[in-house]
């Protein structure tokens, strides 16, 4: 019964649904003994780190609005969605806090949910307002979904699925995403569960748990004040006093040595273990023992990219696309894409190499090379140089190397 209240207590306050609180009461223990759920792994420092790793390389790069008209490709701007996505969905949050906070619930609940505010013109959306996630029950209904949301009044309203982006994880059904906490909870469970005995030890005064113990037949009422005064003479600040036992008394220890237990050990697996399951190379998590090494930091980041945050990219592109593009205009070649070569820079020495071929074999152009490079453009800079002789004259065509 004290685990049930405490659990009450924990999610007492915030807008739970009779599902949540059942979840949190029957699911939330693990083997280790600690209760794991979004808000204490949120404060266990490699799963947060963890999601802090996914969530700012989502927010951190450029995520804008492009068409593609069948001959090129430009950022749409003219499109009410474009600035939506770039710079405010709505006027409390920038890109980058809706898009972090949007990663951070995927990381840890499974699925994002942001209610489609259409009141512009023709329907237009005008705004993105993010719920959290547990104000929000998703019901299946028939092969559609809809959302009742808790308001901060307490009220319960339904939304169908046409005015909600839900941004799901990785799902076993196809319409819910999975908890991530809840299938990493044994790793993150004994992660706590070590920093706690940590905590507990080192709060002792690295003095470990043990009896008292003597050949005297003690009556119970002797035992409670000999073991009361103990705790009074060893305790808190008098902890590292000397102790004099008398009596024939005897001092046992129970603890195991940490280094018996393999305490640090434990706790370095523990980084490994969690980072494994929330799909976060250990060296983004500032943990480098008897990890991989990479011959460069360009490698590394690149790396990073690839296997980290480009699922996370493609699933977030497409989940847009589908929710906040019509089909009308997805036909028109409107699409949402993360521009992450940002993250992928090397030495200036590498871009400048880069850059040349990219420029000679006519994929760039030298404004483009400068954009990239935050400079100003210049005159002719939107045309594609040729080789001529032994200098280098400008095609009048673009794309020609005539």
């Amino acid at each position: 019964m004290v685990k049930a209240f405490s659990a009450i207590a924990r999610v007492f306050g915030r807008k739970n649904t009779l599902d949540n609180i059942l979840a949190e009461l029957f699911q939330a223990g693990v083997k280790s003994g600690v209760t794991v759920n979004w808000k204490t792994a949120l404060e266990a420092a490699i799963s947060y780190r963890c999601a802090r790793v996914l969530a700012e390389g989502i927010a951190q790069v450029p995520f804008k609005l492009f068409r593609d008209d069948g001959k090129n490709r430009f950022p749409a701007t003219d499109h009410p969605l474009y600035d939506l996505l770039a710079i405010s969905p709505n006027e409390r949050q920038s890109s980058f806090e809706f898009r972090d906070t949007m990663m951070m619930h995927v990381v840890f609940t499974g699925g994002a949910f942001a209610f489609i505010n259409r009141s512009g013109r023709n329907g237009e959306i005008s705004e993105l307002l993010q719920y959290e996630p547990g104000a929000i029950t998703v019901k299946r209904n028939g092969w559609d979904t809809e959302y009742e949301v808790v308001t901060n009044s307490g009220k319960k309203i339904v939304v169908p699925s046409r005015d909600m982006w839900h941004l799901r994880g990785p799902s076993w059904n196809g319409w819910m995403g999975l908890d991530g906490v809840k299938l990493a909870r044994e790793a993150i469970g004994l992660s706590i569960a070590a920093e706690e005995y940590g905590a507990l030890f080192f709060r002792n005064g690295s003095t470990p748990s043990g009896l008292l113990s003597t050949d005297q037949q003690l009556a119970k009422e002797k035992a409670a004040e000999l073991r009361e005064a103990w705790e009074e003479s060893n305790s808190g600040e008098k902890r590292l006093k000397t102790a004099v036992l008398w009596g024939g008394m005897k001092w046992m220890s129970l603890a195991t040595p940490n280094d018996q237990a393999q305490f640090l050990e434990t706790r370095k697996f523990q980084i490994e273990e969690v980072c494994r399951a929330l799909g976060v190379n250990p060296l983004r998590a500032y943990y480098s023992d008897k990890t991989a090494t990479y011959a460069s930091a360009e490698q590394f980041f690149i790396s990073h990219v690839v296997h980290d945050l480009m699922p996370w990219y493609v699933r977030i592109e497409q989940s847009a696309n589908l929710n906040l593009l019509t089909k009308e205009e997805r036909k028109a070649g409107y699409y949402f894409k993360f521009i992450a070569n940002g993250l992928m820079r090397g030495s200036m020495k590498d871009r400048i190499a880069y850059y040349k071929d990219m420029v000679l074999i006519h994929a760039m152009k030298p404004n483009e090379v400068r954009e990239l490079e935050e400079m100003n453009p210049y005159d002719g800079g939107d045309e594609f140089p040729v080789l001529q002789g032994q200098g280098v004259a400008r095609s009048n065509e673009q794309g020609s190397g005539e």
